[in-house]
């Protein structure tokens, strides 16, 4: 099998060593996003929100240099740094889909990287 590195500019560099997405066969893996704004160091912490926003948008970066969107996405994870974030994360994460959602787990994790309160990894198939 054939692997397709997807790496965007809209989207944040990597910060170690993984790509930003990886297409085998008919599915993408895209690597967790946090809440860095692509091109930057910046990284979005204000408030959850827009932390959760800027990680979908992440997303939704790569999944368009894949040649995809939300309508794609078979699995989701989600990583919190405390499950009291739990339903801000789940309002902003709703609003990129419509109708049928994917599969999901949220898990409450110790540390994410650079410190952030939300990290997002996703699997689509065409």
């Amino acid at each position: 099998m054939t692997l397709k590195i997807i790496n965007t500019p809209d989207a944040p560099a990597p910060i170690g060593p993984y790509s930003q997405a990886v297409v085998a066969g008919n599915f993408l893996f895209i690597s967790g996003q946090i809440a860095l704004k692509p091109g930057t160091p910046d990284l979005i912490t204000a408030n959850i929100q827009e932390e959760t926003q800027q990680v979908m948008e992440n997303l939704q970066n790569i999944l368009a240099a894949a040649g995809m969107d939300f309508t794609h996405i078979v699995k989701t994870t989600i990583y919190l740094n405390d499950m009291s974030l739990f339903t801000e994360v789940n309002e902003v994460y709703g609003k990129y889909f419509s109708g049928n959602f994917p599969a999901r787990e949220t898990v409450a994790v110790k540390g994410l990287p650079k410190n952030v309160n939300v990290e997002i990894s996703m699997i689509a198939s065409k």
